[in-house]
């Protein structure tokens, strides 16, 4: 499916300033919605600039896997961010990516966000429950449910090995046909609605507090 339509960074809001990254795959990227604002990126945008003037942006891309993020996060100059949103992995699942090797990536993708991108707080969501889609046909529903179950726990591991960040559990009790993308596989605007929501309760759980001058690289 196509990625949406809209702009892909901003400034919007006002009050404290906030940086913020989304980071991930096809559905940081926000497929299975025809517009960035029903996207997460759009939904947590307009969450945070209620109290913040948020200055954010978007960097997704439909079939990414934890190597392409590292290689991205090493290669561009994205500049500084206090709060990140990362959606990654599925696709490691699915390429048959060892998971050592999608543990190492995820790890340094990590610790790249906080030494070099100055990250106070990162939220890596949960692997969404593949064995739950309804349009996935068996086995593969079965067999990709399984990998992504071992897949998250160890991702649960791996996130509390890093202060700065948060394992994202995902709500999600919209999936069925009426809330997904045509697909079966992708969010709908539902469940990028929940997300978000999810986000912003756990941002508000343990607030950044207010953010002053960025910090410089490491």
């Amino acid at each position: 499916m196509p990625e949406p339509d809209g702009p892909r960074h901003g400034v919007t809001g006002d009050g404290a300033a906030m940086r913020l990254l989304v980071l991930g795959d096809s559905s940081a990227a926000g497929v299975g919605v025809a517009h960035q604002r029903d996207a997460l990126t759009g939904q947590l945008v307009a969450r945070l600039s209620e109290r913040s003037r948020v200055n954010w942006q978007l960097v997704a891309v439909s079939g990414a896997t934890t190597g392409w993020a590292l290689k991205r996060l090493r290669a561009a100059d994205l500049g500084q961010f206090d709060l990140s949103v990362i959606s990654l992995g599925v696709n490691d699942v699915k390429n048959g990516v060892p998971q050592a090797i999608w543990a190492r990536n995820t790890r340094e993708i990590l610790r790249t966000l906080v030494e070099r991108h100055g990250l106070r707080r990162i939220y890596h969501s949960a692997f969404p429950p593949v064995g739950r889609f309804p349009l996935l046909p068996e086995p593969l529903r079965r067999i990709l449910g399984q990998r992504t179950e071992r897949f998250d726990a160890a991702l649960r591991e791996i996130v509390q090995g890093q202060p700065e960040a948060r394992f994202l559990s995902l709500e999600m009790d919209h999936l069925d046909e009426r809330h997904m993308a045509e697909d079966g596989f992708h969010p709908g605007a539902a469940i990028y609605e929940s997300w978000a929501e999810r986000v912003e309760r756990a941002l508000a759980s343990e607030p950044l507090g207010e953010i002053e001058t960025p910090r410089a690289a490491s």
